[in-house]
């Protein structure tokens, strides 16, 4: 596998990120919460998964107990307070400034990528990682700090939000030195789902959950932007620095916002495109592979 399909796998699992919006609004105007959205979106997943797993990859569903760890890495300490932090910060303050706090996310992993994973920290990594968060700032909008009143709660868990992001890639990173990207996908959510299911009282919507259109956009938040998106995340974090993946990842709010543009009539201004065309710029500069190549020229001077 050469280095642009792991590329392009993380580059499409973002797109796929970007276009949640679709799913959640129409859950939410059904009357659903932001966590049984949550809690919906990965009991529809591991579901989706499972029959997968026991139509296709039978083998990989097996795992070892102690292992488990990893999964509750993945599935509690990243999806399930990812989603609570971040849900908790909206309540505290504007959901521009959350978004900006979220997107921290691809500085944690490239620190701890550096201690935990003893991946590179070279300047075009710490680069990108800063063109990401000023490409974000732009994109929610210039004017945020203005909007809002910033509470030392919601900073807490934005950036809570953003390292809970964060962890996905550090433990998705360890669990598959021993299981493939299948496994660690399936199981990922069956923990997450076993975690959530308890606390979201979510039988007392059985009445609805089982209407045509709730297993329409529930289905579909499960397949597209969960299913999809993390195998080919997972999948191409196999073949990739989790750094670079992170920063890869950031095209999301690119999508989201091109999707908010042409789908709800969203505006769009000169910062929102400037903090974009940033964003894209800082994932080709981490990824350029006219980077490596000057690398090795220097090598190859060096030793003659």
């Amino acid at each position: 596998m050469g280095k642009f399909v792991p590329f392009m796998m993380i580059a499409v699992s973002a797109a796929l990120w970007g276009i949640i919006a679709i799913f959640v609004r129409n859950l939410a105007n059904i009357g659903f919460t932001p966590m049984e959205i949550v809690t919906l979106r990965v009991v529809s997943a591991v579901v989706l998964l499972g029959l997968i797993g026991i139509l296709k990859y039978k083998e990989q569903l097996k795992i070892r107990f102690s292992d488990t760890r990893y999964f509750i890495g993945t599935g509690v300490f990243s999806i399930v307070l990812f989603n609570w932090c971040y849900f908790t910060s909206i309540n505290q303050m504007s959901l521009s400034f959350a978004v900006i706090l979220l997107y921290t996310a691809p500085a944690f992993v490239v620190v701890l990528s550096f201690f935990f994973l003893k991946e590179k920290l070279d300047r075009w990594k710490i680069i990108s990682v800063l063109g990401t968060l000023t490409g974000c700032v732009l994109i929610a909008g210039v004017g945020v700090f203005e909007t809002t009143t910033i509470s030392l709660a919601g900073i807490i868990t934005g950036l809570g939000a953003g390292f809970g992001y964060a962890l996905y890639t550090i433990f998705g990173k360890f669990a598959l030195k021993k299981y493939s990207p299948f496994t660690v996908t399936f199981y990922t959510f069956l923990v997450a789902s076993i975690a959530l299911l308890p606390i979201t009282d979510m039988w007392k919507k059985a009445s609805i959950l089982v209407s045509a259109e709730v297993l329409f956009y529930g289905i579909g938040l499960g397949l597209f932007p969960t299913v999809l998106a993390y195998l080919l995340y997972t999948k191409g974090l196999e073949k990739m620095d989790s750094s670079k993946a992170a920063i890869i990842a950031t095209v999301e709010p690119v999508v989201a916002t091109l999707l908010s543009v042409f789908l709800y009539n969203e505006g769009f201004g000169l910062w929102q495109f400037i903090g974009s065309l940033l964003i894209l710029f800082s994932v080709i500069l981490v990824n350029l592979p006219i980077l490596s190549f000057r690398k090795n020229n220097r090598e190859k001077a060096t030793i003659l």
